[in-house]
């Protein structure tokens, strides 16, 4: 699978930089739905139901944003799913902070843009062009 990142057609899998593809594991992995999410499909990684430590899952819940009407409030959705699928890399100290911008720019275009600041004082900023058409696949 291709995606827009920062202005380049990637490979998802293709990409060597730790971060890169930790990042995209992270979102593009689909977690385990929540009791209370409205979804039929349970998805996620089976081994989340029965996690070494507690709460610890992998992945997003990116994918129930799929095929819903696109408005302000599934922004606000995507916003939150992205910031729980990274919040492992604060709590195993990868990062010290993360901030996460989401906005609609038109009826079927989503812009993400997730800026990581590493505990080395560095930061690494990552924009995906359409996170929508990602996730729509």
């Amino acid at each position: 699978m291709f995606i827009n990142v920062n202005d380049k057609l990637m490979s998802m899998s293709s990409h060597t930089k730790p971060l890169y593809r930790s990042l995209i594991i992270s979102l593009f992995t689909w977690r385990r739905k929540n009791a209370s999410d409205d979804s039929e499909h349970p998805y996620g990684w089976w081994g989340d139901s029965y996690p070494s430590i507690a709460n610890d899952k992998i992945g997003s819940r990116l994918y129930l944003l799929a095929r819903s009407k696109l408005t302000n409030q599934t922004a606000n959705f995507a916003k939150i799913y992205i910031k729980e699928a990274v919040q492992w890399m604060i709590d195993d100290g990868i990062a010290s902070r993360i901030e996460v911008s989401v906005k609609r720019t038109d009826l079927t275009v989503l812009v993400a843009t997730i800026n990581i600041y590493k505990t080395d004082g560095s930061n690494e900023e990552f924009r995906f062009d359409n996170l929508w058409s990602d996730i729509n696949v």
